[in-house]
């Protein structure tokens, strides 16, 4: 019986040691992969968020500044068609 004992306690072990080193090749993949991901990303000349929200503000403010300006405009021009 002792003999079976050990052959199930190495074989358990053995199974432990597999699933750390399963674990271990699972994170260095993630890891090379988000690495390869990160360098296409870059080499593409995305933008990021805080980039993209920084120029659609600019962008809005620069309607509204238009805005302004055409309202502007057509009153000027009404009051000068009424001179």
């Amino acid at each position: 019986m002792q003999t079976r004992n050990k052959v199930l306690d190495d074989l358990s072990q053995l199974m432990t040691n597999a699933m750390g080193v399963a674990q271990g090749a699972r994170q260095e993949a993630e890891t090379a992969m988000k690495s390869l991901i990160d360098r296409w990303l870059a080499d593409r000349d995305f933008v990021t968020r805080e980039e993209f929200d920084a120029v659609r503000a600019m962008a809005q403010k620069a309607r509204e500044e238009n805005e302004a300006l055409r309202a502007r405009i057509e009153a000027l021009e009404k009051g000068a068609a009424g001179d």
